[in-house]
C-alpha cells in the first residue's frame, strides 16, 4: 500500500492478513485501521478481498471515538466490527454492492451522530482543492483562522500538522497522474502541482514510495502492457 493523504478502515475476508514489520509478519484482525502512511507498507497473503473505508485523517478517530495517533497500523475495539460477519457472507456469495451500500448506510449515521468541526472540514477541502500545494498561511486564511488555531485542531484531531498531510496528498496527485498516465513529463507534473522543480518532485516521491518516480513510471508502462 502506498501513502496517500487518507486514513482507511480496512475489511478483509477470505484468507489471513499480516503486515511485514521489522522483517517479522505481524497478523491482523478485521477491521483495523490504516493510518496516514510515510512509506509503503506490505501487506502479505495469498489470497485476499479487501474493502477500504477511505476516511479523511481530521475526521476518522471522532469517527472511531479514538485518540488521535500517527499509528501506521492500529488495531482497536468498536461496534463496527459487528459488520464482519455480514459482510463476509455478501462478499462470498458476490454481493459485493450490497456490502458496500451496509457501509456507506452504517457509516452515514455514525456521521450523523458526531459534531462536524466546520475549521477543519473546511480546511480540508481547501488542502483537497488545491492538491496539497497551498502553504499554511493561506489555509488559515481560507477558514478565517490563525496559524497557531488550525495548526493546533488539526494535529489533536489528527496525529499530524497541515504540512504532513498537505505533503501525502500532493504526493497522491503525482502518484495518481504517474501510474495512469506513465509519459508525462515529470517536470510539468512538479510545475503544475507547485514543487520547486523536478528535483523536488523527485525527493518527496522517493521518500514516500521508495523508488524514484523514473522507476515507478516504469512499472507502471509495464502494468498497462498486460
Amino acid at each position: 500500500m502506498l501513502p496517500d493523504g487518507y486514513a482507511e478502515i480496512i475489511f478483509h475476508f477470505g484468507g489471513a492478513c499480516c503486515i511485514l514489520d521489522n522483517g517479522e509478519l505481524q497478523p491482523l484482525p478485521s477491521p483495523f485501521l490504516m493510518g496516514l502512511l510515510d512509506q509503503p507498507v506490505m501487506l502479505s497473503t495469498n489470497r485476499l478481498d479487501i474493502i477500504g473505508v477511505r476516511c479523511f485523517p481530521w475526521t476518522v478517530f471522532d469517527l472511531l471515538g479514538l485518540p488521535s495517533s500517527q499509528d501506521k497500523v492500529r488495531i482497536f475495539e468498536h461496534p463496527i466490527v459487528q459488520l464482519q460477519s455480514a459482510l463476509n457472507k455478501q462478499v462470498r456469495d458476490g454481493r459485493i454492492e450490497d456490502a458496500l451500500d451496509q457501509l456507506k448506510e452504517y457509516f452515514w449515521n455514525a456521521r450523523s451522530r458526531i459534531a462536524i468541526d466546520s475549521m477543519l472540514f473546511d480546511a480540508g477541502i481547501a488542502m483537497r482543492e488545491a492538491n496539497g500545494a497551498m502553504p499554511i498561511r493561506q489555509v488559515a486564511a481560507a477558514v478565517h483562522a490563525t496559524v497557531r488555531t488550525l495548526e493546533r485542531k488539526f494535529k489533536q484531531s489528527s496525529g499530524y500538522t497541515v504540512k504532513d498531510v498537505s505533503g501525502l496528498m500532493r504526493f497522491e496527485q503525482v502518484r495518481n497522474q504517474l501510474w495512469l498516465s506513465p509519459n508525462s513529463s515529470i517536470a510539468d507534473v512538479a510545475y503544475e502541482l507547485g514543487y520547486t522543480d523536478q528535483s523536488h518532485l523527485s525527493r518527496e516521491f522517493k521518500r514516500y514510495a521508495g523508488v524514484a518516480p523514473g522507476a515507478f513510471v516504469r512499472k507502471a508502462r509495464e502494468a498497462k502492457k498486460l
